[in-house]
């Protein structure tokens, strides 16, 4: 009909009007939401410790201990771990990080010396980039910008923020998980349902990971000061922090530990291989599975998939969430498997028969 107005065609142009709109002034958009991902970063830190932890109050609730004193059990471990960690690591890390360094532009050189191996480019780019910054870090020194005050704003502030967070995120867990408990049944049985099955495969995850870094860093830190490595404290710390990293974390720290034992002693380099090889197929089939159990099982090949996705996609946020991601993504799957099945065999009667 003649005159008659289009909305579907307004529509589709008030849309791309947007967007538009939204591509010029990107700069604005991402500034608002760097602002506000500086802002929520420690409470989202604050709140996925809060969550990992909350099994262990609940299992002391449950065996008859007061919220409160169960509350003061788990945060009070907590500090004293995290405490004892700093203590040991914070003296020698700084040392242990120059020696690190040194030793891998090292076995660089040897490499290059003995089988005329090309590595300038890396050792200038490493040399350039360590260089760099200890220069910033001399900069910062002398202008006064690395003065008590600036770090606590910087980084106690935060670390402050964090922790008083997290304890009343972990006080306030069970009102939290209600309330999200009760709006979801009201609203969507089947989404609760869905909500329930995300919380426990990350709960075991979070659970699990936390359990798993620690122990690596006690086994790799006693370990590796066993043998004489004098990177003992900064590989066990690297061991830890490379289960962000599914698979590819540990190995990267052995391999490290495995180059700078290479530039100290033949000896060394061997006992390091051994450790790498024993502990690696120890930690692989022994603590792992007992830790994480059954559950969050995942085949490799679907593990380097999503940490290669990831580091395409986010960088190293990406691979450091790849894991996490990986495991809701199966789990949204294998929920919904039967009603896309359903959808399936409905739309192949509908074929086969369509006029019922």
């Amino acid at each position: 009909m003649k005159g008659k107005i289009d909305y579907k065609l307004i529509n589709i142009t008030l849309l791309f009007a947007i967007f538009y709109l939204i591509y010029q002034t990107k700069d604005f958009w991402l500034g608002v939401l760097n602002v506000v991902w500086e802002i929520s970063f420690p409470f989202l830190v604050a709140f996925t410790i809060a969550y990992a932890f909350y099994p262990l109050v609940r299992r002391l609730v449950n065996k008859k201990v007061p919220k409160s004193l169960a509350m003061i059990i788990v945060i009070g471990s907590i500090t004293i771990i995290l405490g004892g960690i700093i203590y040991v690591t914070a003296p020698v890390l700084i040392d242990q990080i120059t020696s690190l360094f040194n030793g891998i532009i090292s076995f660089l050189r040897e490499m290059s010396n003995h089988y005329n191996i090309n590595f300038k480019t890396i050792q200038n780019t490493l040399n350039s980039g360590f260089n760099a910054n200890l220069e910033k870090i001399g900069g910062y020194i002398s202008n006064g910008a690395f003065s008590f005050i600036g770090v606590s704003i910087d980084y106690l502030s935060k670390a402050f923020i964090i922790f008083a967070a997290f304890i009343y995120f972990l006080a306030d867990m069970d009102k939290i998980r209600s309330g999200v408990k009760n709006f979801l049944i009201k609203t969507n049985k089947r989404a609760f349902k869905y909500v329930q099955v995300l919380d426990d495969e990350m709960g075991k995850y979070l659970t699990g990971f936390v359990k798993i870094a620690l122990i690596s860093w006690v086994e790799y830190t006693i370990v590796y000061s066993i043998i004489g490595h004098p990177n003992a404290v900064m590989l066990g710390t690297l061991a830890a922090l490379g289960n962000l990293i599914p698979y590819f974390g540990g190995i990267v720290a052995n391999i490290i530990a495995a180059i700078t034992a290479f530039v100290i002693s033949p000896a060394l380099f061997i006992k390091t291989c051994i450790v790498f090889a024993i502990f690696s197929g120890i930690d692989g089939y022994v603590i792992n599975p007992l830790v994480y159990g059954k559950s969050n099982k995942i085949h490799p090949l679907v593990v380097i998939v999503s940490v290669f996705a990831g580091g395409i996609l986010a960088g190293i946020l990406g691979i450091i969430i790849s894991l996490p991601v990986s495991i809701l993504l199966i789990a949204t799957y294998k929920f919904f498997k039967g009603d896309i099945i359903n959808i399936k065999n409905k739309r192949v009667k509908y074929h086969e028969n369509p006029k019922n």
